[in-house]
């Protein structure tokens, strides 16, 4: 009897469905522990004017400490590499932006997918090779819809085609400055990348590649072999002259 009891428990054990994945939070609310950033002309982890600081609950980018901009974009890494996954979090543009920023800076910002290791930044970089998540908020210079992807070192598929421009316009709304919005992304097992502002897609897209004809993925490449298939990499918030805030960062891996 003993061992049919045993036998019984084993057999529901095992019939028994996996947990379902849990929403995990990355950033905790009140420091930056996880994160890391790398901004143009410094060296990995180095921030002296405090451009990623903690206010009120959220990743600010702030310029209180510049007095230029001076080709500074920055980038804040999430620790860990990510491959099926879907990220969700809030954000809005406070503020001016930066004084003497090229136009298309103005009410821009973004988070970096697939992105390469901050380590393998150069120290002058602007941009990691990755897919970019443009968030944008009127007005600004062109009334641009948030949610549109960028393409800094890599190249996707849109609708079967391959674009060769750099960013794709997607279908997302206005956002006003100021105004707190909703986004996620969500990255399949197979590859299929959908960007989502205000509870709908913007775009969505797949077959992310590294460009071989981009100076910044030429070493990437170079360290994957000569692969050119872009199926996962590092998180990153960006900065590049906008006052922007981040809150409520969430991951649901998919793998």
């Amino acid at each position: 009897m003993k061992k049919l009891l045993i036998l019984s428990c084993l057999l529901l054990a095992a019939a028994a469905p996996a947990p379902a994945p849990k929403w995990e939070r990355i950033f905790d609310g009140r420091t930056l522990a996880g994160w890391t950033p790398k901004i143009t002309g410094r060296a990995v982890g180095e921030d002296p004017l405090r451009t990623f600081v903690v206010k009120n609950g959220a990743i600010t980018v702030s310029y209180d400490n510049y007095k230029a901009f001076d080709g500074a974009f920055g980038h804040l890494f999430w620790k860990a590499p990510l491959t099926a996954y879907r990220l969700r979090f809030d954000y809005r543009m406070t503020g001016p932006s930066m004084p003497g920023i090229e136009g298309w800076q103005n009410r821009n910002s973004g988070l970096m997918l697939h992105a390469q290791a901050p380590a393998t930044m150069t120290r002058d970089q602007q941009f990691p090779v990755s897919l970019e998540f443009q968030l944008l908020a009127v007005p600004r210079p062109d009334r641009e819809p948030s949610g549109s992807l960028c393409t800094p070192g890599t190249t996707v598929e849109v609708a079967g085609t391959r674009p060769t421009r750099h960013c794709i316009t997607g279908a997302g709304p206005l956002v006003p400055l100021g105004q707190w919005t909703h986004a996620e992304v969500e990255v399949t097992p197979d590859g299929r990348i959908t960007q989502i502002v205000g509870g709908k897609p913007a775009i969505s897209y797949r077959g992310a590649q590294l460009d071989p004809d981009d100076k910044d993925a030429q070493p990437v490449i170079a360290a994957a072999g000569g692969a050119l298939a872009l199926r996962g990499g590092y998180v990153a918030l960006q900065s590049e002259g906008q006052p922007t805030q981040f809150r409520n960062i969430e991951i649901l891996r998919l793998d």
